[in-house]
């Protein structure tokens, strides 16, 4: 069965970690492509699928570096918008587990103002499903454009969100106001437990699962770190354990977790409608195939997802 198009709409950021200077009154940054919607669509196309970015590339370095980075690793970019204003920048510091915390540079930038007119000569006919979040669904003048691409688009294509919810940069109220009508649209619903938190403060799994079940999201999987992922199909829940790997950081672990899961359930038919056809044990498989992508990538620097040639040398030294 060959594999039918997803296509991920959302921002490409550029983030960048401090470094050791070679004075001490300098502070030397690496700068790598990210942002979550693009890890998405990075990590769907090096696992095989065919993976369509809608995104508004600006001409600077950084949108250079950006277009580099995803067209290298099989993105489609034929949709991309070549936008007049600057990228978002992101700078990451590191703790001792690893854990990033981010300060953004986000004002006016060209990742946020989407038009319709823009959106509405993308081609969904081809696409078995649209992945979005983050920012690009709060920040305007885009997020009311996108929301309304995906109504549009939820009549003939999966409908995945990750609210990826960024405090610094939007108050998580925005997001809670917004939730309820995400999940009228979306088929599957992955965040983690700290998106979870900060939505639902308080509030178990559990709950929060069957709130977002209750407003129209099929499947909710909430990723948990070390701890794996818990994963609820109309109400039956699985828990997946996480696979043991030497982490160098969790960069874009998150979104190499849901392009797992996507990818997974493409590859078997499962993405297209509403996901009338998946039952709980397919859930189970996706989620485990999904924990070993995020493994790989928390196993290197940055946002640097796996190809499928890396899966399946893992598999066979698993013994898989």
């Amino acid at each position: 069965m060959s594999l039918r198009q997803i296509t991920v709409l959302g921002e490409c950021v550029a983030d960048a970690f401090a470094e050791p200077a070679s004075a001490s009154n300098e502070l030397a940054l690496r700068v790598l492509p990210g942002g979550g919607p693009a890890n998405t669509a990075v990590a769907l196309a090096r696992l095989g699928t065919p993976a369509r970015f809608l995104a508004r590339l600006s001409g600077d370095v950084f949108g250079r570096l950006f277009r580099a980075h995803l067209e290298a690793s099989g993105v489609d970019l034929s949709c991309a918008v070549q936008a007049a204003e600057p990228s978002t920048l992101a700078v990451a510091e590191l703790d001792s587990q690893g854990q990033a915390a981010f300060s953004f540079h986000a004002q006016n930038t060209a990742d946020w103002q989407w038009t319709a007119e823009e959106l509405a000569r993308v081609d969904l006919s081809e696409t078995a499903c649209v992945h979005t979040g983050s920012l690009a669904l709060v920040r305007e003048p885009g997020a009311a454009v996108v929301e309304d691409f995906l109504a549009t688009a939820a009549s003939r294509a999966s409908i995945s969100i990750d609210p990826n919810v960024r405090p610094l940069l939007v108050h998580p109220e925005i997001y809670r106001a917004r939730l309820a009508h995400w999940c009228a649209l979306a088929d599957v619903l992955r965040l983690s437990e700290d998106d979870l938190e900060l939505l639902l403060p308080g509030t178990p799994p559990e709950q929060a699962c069957d709130i977002w079940h209750t407003a129209g999201a099929r499947l909710v999987v909430i990723t948990r770190g070390a701890e794996g992922a818990m994963a609820s199909l109309d109400g039956e829940r699985i828990q997946v354990p996480a696979v043991p790997t030497s982490v160098v950081d969790t960069v874009g672990a998150g979104d190499s977790f849901t392009a797992g899961l996507l990818h997974h359930l493409g590859a078997r038919g499962l993405l297209g409608g509403r996901l009338t056809e998946l039952r709980l044990d397919d859930v189970a498989e996706a989620c485990r195939f999904a924990v070993r992508v995020a493994a790989l990538t928390c196993s290197v620097a940055g946002p640097n997802p796996p190809w499928q040639s890396q899966l399946t040398q893992l598999a066979t030294a698993d013994g898989v």
